[in-house]
């Protein structure tokens, strides 16, 4: 039996490997090239020590005190020298992709379409033999590389892997090279090459409610992450809070009402900041926030917009004396 985990690096760069169950994860590294630190190989060092944020897995016995005690293991905390894995499992490793040997992977990919699902959003769906085998944690992002300018810009997956196929959603900024190119130049089989899979901003283990908070195209790596959910299930309900600025900002409307079919647990609401809208909810995401999502606690919070979004949430929960059992963000800003 063979299962899949990913690794990731503290500059944000994630290699995944196979382990079979007979084989420590480190020894798994090694022989497909990723050097995870480690100097004694017999549990005594604790160089090996990696947080397990996902998954099943044997913790092995020949490890001392010293190297991994017994609070550490029971929060998440493996040798990965001893450890076995019983499922896919997903590791952050405390060094940097450089010093373990990696180096950042990169795909070609043609564009199947182009779609404008509004005046200030692009919807990019690529191709490819090489997508097939595309591995990424729901939230993860990747560089792609503009053609004809040697230039790359982040997007987060808007889809997960199905079929060869993946998807985007690209803010259209006045001017920008990304958005120039794919509302100018671009056409169907062009092609593409994106770098990665990168960041730490993705799904954990769901063991609490979720609220998902998005702001603008930041909606796209909530996408992915509830396609992950709708797949596996979840017995805790979870909420997303969609904000944009205009009317003309909101997409995906039909994907969201859709996932309410698909996950019971799962309620959504959309929200639009200009005063003049005639969407029903009005205000911005923090206007939205209310004491039975917040769970006076008792939740996982994953963000990502723009950063004043992300310090507004952040003030809006200081004020309300709330510390939610893990927040997760990413920032973004269009680029020009």
């Amino acid at each position: 039996m063979s299962y899949k985990i990913a690794l990731n690096f503290e500059d944000g760069v994630t290699r995944f490997i196979d382990a079979n169950t007979s084989e420590t994860v480190a020894d798994a590294a090694y022989r497909q090239g990723v050097n995870i630190p480690l100097d004694c190989r017999v549990g005594a060092c604790g160089a090996c020590k990696c947080q397990v944020e996902s998954g099943s897995y044997e913790l092995g016995e020949d490890f001392i005190e010293d190297a991994l005690s017994a609070g550490e293991a029971a929060q998440g905390m493996a040798l990965t020298c001893q450890m076995r894995a019983q499922s896919d499992c997903v590791l952050r490793v405390p060094a940097p992709s450089n010093a373990c040997r990696i180096r950042q992977g990169s795909i070609q990919a043609s564009i199947r379409e182009i779609k404008a699902l509004s005046g200030s959003t692009l919807s990019l769906e690529l191709e490819g033999d090489e997508l097939g085998t595309l591995a990424f944690l729901p939230g993860q992002y990747v560089n792609l590389r503009v053609p004809g300018s040697g230039q790359t810009r982040a997007y987060s997956f808007s889809s997960m892997p199905q079929d060869g196929k993946v998807s985007f959603l690209i803010r259209n900024v006045p001017g920008g090279l990304m958005s120039g190119y794919l509302t100018g130049a671009a056409k169907a089989g062009d092609e593409m090459t994106m770098t990665g899979p990168l960041g730490s901003f993705y799904l954990r283990d769901i063991k609490r409610p979720l609220l998902l908070l998005a702001g603008g195209t930041g909606l796209a790596p909530f996408l992915a992450m509830l396609e992950k959910v709708a797949a596996e299930g979840s017995e805790y309900p979870v909420h997303l809070i969609y904000g944009v600025t205009n009317d003309f900002d909101l997409v995906a409307m039909d994907k969201l009402e859709a996932f309410t079919q698909r996950l019971p647990n799962f309620t959504w609401r959309a929200c639009v900041a200009n005063a003049d809208s005639a969407y029903p909810h009005k205000g911005y995401v923090t206007d939205h926030l209310d004491t039975a999502q917040l769970r006076d606690g008792e939740v996982d919070i994953y963000l990502c917009g723009p950063p004043p979004m992300v310090e507004a949430v952040r003030q809006t929960l200081h004020q309300c004396g709330i510390q939610p059992a893990n927040f997760y963000y990413e920032k973004f800003a269009a680029s020009t």
